[in-house]
């Protein structure tokens, strides 16, 4: 038992009790929508700044119509104005 896998214990596990497959299936799931929304707003919100030399203040290229919000459910972007000075 101390010299064998992680994998192979889960293997046997599955093998030995089949209703953990949908657990273990939803587990994963969840697991990889977290990693990709994490890595969604790492990537594509205005607030985390990767490159200060470049771009210090990524928010302000932003205009009104962007979208960044991952779901709006009650503004048309299309249709905003801009409501703010240039720097």
């Amino acid at each position: 038992m101390a010299g064998t896998s992680l994998g192979a214990r889960v293997y046997r596990q599955i093998k030995k009790h089949p209703g953990l497959i949908p657990m273990i299936s939803f587990i994963g799931l969840g697991m990889g929508s977290a990693a990709l929304y994490l890595l969604r707003l790492a990537l594509r919100s205005p607030d985390v700044c990767w490159d200060r030399k470049n771009n210090p203040e990524p928010w302000n290229r932003l205009s009104p119509n962007d979208q960044y919000k991952f779901l709006a459910v009650s503004t048309d972007y299309k249709k905003l104005k801009k409501d703010r000075p240039d720097f």
